[in-house]
């Protein structure tokens, strides 16, 4: 499952599981099967952005943030289906009058070809790459609504910065081939956890390039986690380092960079 989606499925599942609904009550809350609810939150299926608003009406919860990963996954899935045809096939089962889902293979993400590469980047371009989206983890609504991610306005192409703490570096811009130095240290900026001077977040689940990338990026750096070029564009090889401190610290493998995986990067 490409990475992008994955984030989208894990943050659904979580969301289930911290209501308490069972399949049967998503079904009578939301209208949708049963059996549609298994495909989306197993990762079979992309579910289609009204199944991701009804989970979070059923759920009591701002429904921004999973549209934004929404959002995401639905563009690396049609990338993807341009690239390979083939590989996109609609899914019969779909229990949604008037939306056609597309199906989700569970197979390894291919290599980046160069042709991907360049649509990821251009994609980035457009969601206002340099807004650097991140998504709050924390979905218990206890944030304030200015906190409830600009990142809706950063996928739209907004150019102010997600993060308050970011806001003194300016916007994020993508460009190739460019890195970023790396001087970690402990600041009380941090509650003295490392810190790498581009992000003081302990929270945000990385979703898109920005200055949150960047900070993760040194610090998988500094645990000698080999995350590649620190760039601010959560690829491949930031998500394999990533996974391999989350195993190394007895976390889930997931990739999913949030609040528990940040405590151990600050450490």
């Amino acid at each position: 499952m490409d990475p992008r989606v994955r984030q989208l499925v894990v943050q659904l599942r979580r969301l289930k599981d911290r209501s308490g609904l069972s399949l049967e009550s998503l079904e009578t809350k939301t209208g949708i099967s049963r059996s549609s609810w298994d495909r989306y939150l197993n990762g079979r299926t992309l579910p289609p952005r009204r199944a991701v608003e009804e989970l979070a009406r059923a759920s009591g919860v701002d429904s921004v943030r999973l549209l934004v990963l929404h959002e995401i996954a639905e563009d690396t899935r049609q990338r993807r289906s341009a690239l390979s045809p083939s590989d996109s096939a609609t899914d019969p089962g779909a229990d949604i009058p008037g939306v056609e889902p597309a199906s989700v293979k569970g197979a390894q993400p291919p290599m980046v070809s160069r042709g991907v590469a360049l649509a990821a980047a251009a994609f980035a371009a457009l969601a206002g790459m340099g807004a650097g989206m991140v998504i709050s983890s924390g979905w218990n609504g206890a944030r304030s609504a200015g906190h409830q991610v600009k990142a809706t306005a950063a996928a739209r192409g907004s150019s102010s910065s997600t993060t308050s703490a970011t806001a003194g570096r300016g916007r994020y811009v993508f460009q190739p081939g460019k890195s970023y130095p790396c001087e970690v240290r402990r600041s009380e900026t941090t509650g003295k956890g490392l810190y790498a001077g581009y992000s003081v977040t302990r929270s945000a689940v990385l979703a898109g390039p920005g200055w949150d990338v960047v900070e993760a990026q040194c610090l998988l750096r500094h645990h000698h986690m080999e995350p590649g070029i620190v760039d601010g564009v959560y690829g491949q090889q930031t998500i394999a380092a990533v996974m391999r401190l989350q195993g190394k610290a007895g976390l889930p493998a997931d990739g999913v960079v949030g609040p528990h995986t940040w405590r151990v990067l600050r450490k």
